[in-house]
């Protein structure tokens, strides 16, 4: 167990922040959806830590937040319609599963890679000064409500983060939407803020 810090989303601690991902540590920080448990998504060690703090089970994945296309382009091999789609939707409550890059460990990923791009300034900042993809699954106990806000988080998580960034209330309060894109036919695994029908609707116009 640690001191829970909740804290304001300063440059200055925006940085201590961003210090403690890049060490190994979890941070929590909202996005547009819900508050993220956050952690260094190609740290083998911090990826663990999130497991247990959430007591989520380990065959389940975690998403990979970015900062920019570019970043995407790195970590997962992008089809022209996935491009579009993160283009026209990104930043955004969005997660596209795609192929990973050949470069990503096995522990990131088998064979496939969620990759999201929030629409939230805090969490923005937080992954470009961490200078890594933060993989974020909800800042819950697994099976427990997605937190809204930054006490949302403490209730849950209490003694399992050293720091939560308070951003407010999250803008939508629910999940991302899920699109698997690593086939020819899209399939959507979560409904959230974006419908499927706009999804599907925009991607049979390119």
């Amino acid at each position: 167990m640690c001191k829970t810090e909740i804290l304001e989303p300063t440059e200055k601690n925006l940085i201590r922040a961003g210090e403690m991902i890049r060490a190994g540590e979890l941070v929590a920080f909202p996005t547009e959806t819900v508050y993220g448990l956050g952690a260094d998504g190609l740290n083998k060690s911090a990826r663990e830590k999130i497991y247990l703090a959430k007591g989520r089970p380990s065959d389940k994945p975690l998403t990979l937040h970015v900062a920019s296309l570019e970043q995407v382009e790195k970590i997962a091999k992008i089809s022209a319609a996935a491009k579009k789609l993160f283009e026209k939707f990104c930043p955004g409550p969005l997660t596209i599963i795609l192929p990973k890059a050949e470069n990503i460990p096995d522990f990131v990923a088998k064979k496939n890679i969620g990759l999201r791009f929030p629409d939230n300034e805090v969490a923005l900042k937080l992954i470009k000064i961490s200078n890594c993809p933060i993989a974020a699954p909800s800042a819950n106990i697994s099976g427990q409500i997605p937190p809204k806000t930054a006490q949302d988080v403490l209730k849950n998580l209490s003694g399992r983060v050293p720091i939560i960034l308070d951003g407010g209330k999250c803008k939508f309060g629910i999940s991302s939407t899920i699109v698997d894109l690593s086939e020819d036919e899209p399939k959507f695994l979560r409904v959230g803020a974006i419908p499927p029908e706009e999804i599907i609707s925009f991607l049979r116009k390119i």
